[in-house]
C-alpha cells in the first residue's frame, strides 16, 4: 500500500472522542491533512513553515524542493515543499487540485485512514520527539546594529560598542548559537528590515533589535527581542541608567535573552556575564572607541594602527583593564604578522597578552591573545592550538577561535580538518569576509577552483568594490591561465589604491600579458615609495619599473632603477630581519643587478627561516 505523507508543526491539544478516549486535535492537525492532500501517493509534501524551520541545517536542505501553492478546503490556499531522496518520497511533481469529492474519499477511506495515521504520527513527531532539533533552532540568535539617537553623531561608535558588549557575552553562553559581529554590520542604518530575510540569510531564528541615547553621562537603552520566523516580538526593555551602569544593563539583557530562548547558563558562563571589564567610564569609552577600528574590514591593516593608541590610553586611565590588554595584544599580533613584521611588535603583543592574562587568568580573550601571539610571533602552532582550544571553550561562539585553529592545521598541511574549522567560522560569521577570503585561499591552495568561485563570488557579491574578494577572485582565475579576466577584475575596483596591493596584482597580470608599457604607466603612477603585496614584504616601486625597463629592453635605465630598489629593499630587511618574504624579494633585486651569489644566499636564507616542512601554505 502506497501512501503519501503531510507534516505541518502547530499547535495540537489532547481530547476525547466520542467514546471517551483520549485522542489528539488542532490547528497542527487539520494543516497537515491538508497538506497531506495536496500529495499523490508517496509524496512526502511540508508545510512552507516546516520547510523554513528545515532549512536551516545544511544536511536538510538539499532534499526541500518548493512546488509552489496547493488549493485546499474552503478554498485555502496553501504553500508546499516536497520532501524526497534517492530512497524515499517521490520526486515527480504532485498534480495540484482541490480535495476529493465525499464520494471518492468514501472509496478510499482505507488510504486516507492510513494517511491520516501517519499526519497524526508526524505531527506528534515533530511537536514531542525531535525536542532537541527545536531547542537548537529556538536558541539562535543575531544582535543586529543599534540604532543611535544621541544628538552627536560621532557618538555612533559608542551605539555599535553597546551592541557588541552584548554580543561579546551572549557568545559566551554555550548554549546558544550567537552570529558574529562581523556578519551583522551589514545590517545597520536606518532602512527597513525584513526580520525573516535577515533570519534566513543568517540562520537564526530570533533577532535583538535596539537603540542607544548617550547625553552626558546618561544613557538610555531600548530593545526588542524577535522571532525572525514570524516577525513577531517576543518582548521589549528599556533602561534609563548612568553609563557606570551600562555593565549590568549588557549582563541583565544577556540572562533575559537566554532566559526568554531558555538556553541554559552553566555556573562559570554566570559568572563572567556579572564580571565588569572596568570601573572606569572613561576607559571604556576609549576601548570601544579602539574596538571599533579594530572590528574593521576595510583597510585593516591602517584600522589597526589606529586601534593601538585607543586601547593604550584606555589602559593608561586603568591599569587593571585586562579586555583592553588582550584586543591590544591581537592588534598588535596582527601587524606584526600582516605587514609589519618589527620585533617591536612582537614583543609588545607577548608582553599585554600576559598582562591580560596576570589580571584576569581565566579571559578566554586572554588566551585568544596569547594563541595569536605564539602564532603570529613564534610560529608556535602547538601551543597557540592549545590557547585557541581553551579560548574556544570560553567563547563558544567566537569564529576567530575556529578561524585560527582552521588557519594553522592549514600550514600544518591538514586541509580537510582546515575546511572544517573555516567552514564552523563561516557558519557562526557567515557575511565577514576575511573568512571567506581566509576558505577561498585554501581552496585555491588545493586547485579546487570550483570551491573557490563559489566562495569568492559570494564574498563579492557582500563587498564588490573589496580590493580583499575581488584580487582573489583575479588570482584565482589568473592561476587557470585566464589573465585577460584577471585583469579585468583588477581593473573593476577603479583608481583609488592607497597602498597598493592592487596596482601590484595589476602590474604582474600586465607582466605576464606582455603589455609591458602598460604595467610600467601603472606603477610609475603609484604615488608611494612601496607598494603592499600579498605576503609581509612591500614592494619597492623602483623593482617595478625597472622589470618592465628591462623586458622593454632599457637595460641601462632598468639598472639604474634596481639599483634603487635594493636601497629600498636593504632598509626594509633591516627593519624585520627574521621576515623570510623580505630575504626572498632581495634575493630577486640582486639577481636583477647580477650579483648572483648573495642573490641565492638570500633565497636559501629565505627557505631556512621558513622551511615547507614547517609552513605548508606559506612555506617556498
Amino acid at each position: 500500500l502506497r501512501v503519501r505523507m503531510g507534516i505541518h508543526s502547530g499547535p495540537v491539544n489532547q481530547v476525547a472522542d466520542v467514546n471517551e478516549r483520549a485522542n489528539i486535535a488542532g490547528a497542527g492537525i487539520n494543516i497537515a491533512q491538508r497538506v497531506m492532500n495536496c500529495g499523490d501517493a508517496g509524496h512526502i509534501l511540508l508545510s512552507k513553515h516546516v520547510a523554513e524551520d528545515l532549512q536551516h541545517y545544511s544536511e536538510w536542505r538539499p532534499y526541500l524542493h518548493d512546488i509552489g501553492q496547493c488549493e485546499a478546503k474552503h478554498g485555502e490556499v496553501i504553500s508546499i515543499v516536497n520532501l524526497y531522496t534517492s530512497e524515499l518520497g517521490n520526486p515527480e511533481s504532485p498534480r495540484l487540485k482541490r480535495p476529493q469529492s465525499e464520494v471518492r474519499r468514501r472509496r478510499r477511506n482505507a488510504l486516507l485512514f492510513a494517511g491520516a495515521s501517519l499526519v497524526v504520527l508526524a505531527a506528534i513527531g515533530l511537536l514531542l520527539l525531535p525536542r532537541a532539533s527545536a531547542r537548537k533552532i529556538d536558541k539562535s540568535i543575531a544582535v543586529l546594529p543599534f540604532q543611535n539617537l544621541s544628538d552627536e553623531k560621532e557618538n555612533a561608535f559608542f551605539a555599535d560598542g553597546i551592541q557588541d558588549d552584548i554580543l561579546t557575552n551572549l557568545s559566551k553562553i554555550g548554549d546558544l548559537k550567537v552570529i558574529s559581529r562581523m556578519s551583522v554590520m551589514s545590517y545597520r542604518g536606518d532602512g527597513v528590515r525584513n526580520a525573516r530575510e535577515i533570519g534566513k540569510t543568517l540562520g537564526v531564528a530570533s533577532l535583538l533589535e535596539g537603540s542607544v541615547r548617550r547625553i552626558g553621562n546618561r544613557v538610555r537603552v531600548s530593545v526588542q527581542l524577535i522571532n525572525a520566523n514570524n516577525d513577531e516580538h517576543i518582548w521589549a526593555e528599556d533602561y534609563d541608567r548612568d553609563l557606570t551602569d551600562v555593565f549590568a544593563i549588557q549582563t541583565d539583557l544577556a540572562q533575559k535573552i537566554a532566559s526568554a530562548l531558555q538556553a541554559k547558563l552553566s555556573p562559570n558562563e554566570k559568572a563572567r556575564l556579572d564580571r565588569r571589564p572596568t570601573q572606569n567610564s572613561d576607559a571604556y569609552l576609549l576601548y570601544l572607541q579602539a574596538h571599533d577600528y579594530a572590528s574593521r574590514m576595510d583597510d585593516i591593516h591602517g584600522a589597526q594602527a589606529k586601534a593601538v593608541p585607543l586601547f593604550e590610553q584606555a589602559i593608561k586611565l586603568d591599569p587593571n583593564f585586562a579586555l583592553a590588554y588582550a584586543d591590544l595584544s591581537i592588534a598588535q599580533s596582527w601587524l606584526y604578522h600582516s605587514s609589519d613584521p618589527l620585533p617591536a611588535w612582537r614583543e609588545k603583543a607577548r608582553l599585554n597578552a600576559d598582562e591580560a592574562l596576570r589580571l584576569q587568568p581565566d579571559l578566554p580573550e586572554g588566551r585568544l591573545a596569547l594563541g595569536f601571539s605564539y602564532y603570529y610571533g613564534d610560529r608556535d602552532y602547538e601551543r597557540a592550538l592549545a590557547e585557541f582550544e581553551t579560548a574556544r571553550r570560553g567563547l563558544p561562539n567566537e569564529a576567530q577561535a575556529y578561524l585560527a585553529i582552521g588557519s594553522i592545521q592549514r600550514r600544518q598541511g591538514k586541509w580537510d580538518e582546515s575546511n572544517a574549522n573555516l567552514e564552523k567560522a563561516a557558519a557562526l560569521d557567515p557575511k565577514n569576509i576575511s573568512i571567506l577570503v581566509n576558505l577561498g585561499f585554501s581552496y585555491i591552495a588545493l586547485r579546487n577552483f570550483a570551491a573557490a568561485d563559489k566562495i569568492i563570488d559570494r564574498a563579492i557579491a557582500m563587498q564588490p568594490n573589496s580590493f580583499e574578494t575581488v584580487g582573489l577572485k583575479a588570482m584565482s582565475v589568473a592561476m587557470r591561465g585566464d589573465l585577460e579576466l584577471a585583469e579585468k577584475q583588477l581593473s573593476s575596483v577603479g583608481e583609488t589604491d592607497s597602498n597598493g596591493v592592487i596596482t601590484y596584482m595589476r602590474f604582474w597580470v600586465l607582466i605576464l600579458q606582455r603589455r609591458f608599457s602598460e604595467a610600467l604607466a601603472i606603477a610609475q603612477k603609484f604615488s608611494g615609495q612601496a607598494l603592499r603585496t600579498e605576503s609581509t614584504a612591500p614592494a619597492p616601486k623602483s623593482w617595478l619599473t625597472g622589470t618592465a625597463h628591462f623586458l622593454q629592453g632599457d637595460k641601462e635605465t632598468a639598472q639604474t632603477e634596481f639599483a634603487q630598489a635594493l636601497v629600498v629593499s636593504e632598509k626594509l630587511l633591516n627593519e624585520a630581519p627574521q621576515d623570510p618574504a623580505r630575504h626572498a624579494q632581495h634575493g630577486l633585486i640582486l639577481a636583477a643587478l647580477g650579483r648572483k651569489d648573495e642573490a641565492i644566499a638570500e633565497g636559501k636564507r629565505a627557505v631556512e627561516l621558513l622551511p615547507e616542512s614547517q609552513d605548508a601554505f606559506d612555506g617556498p
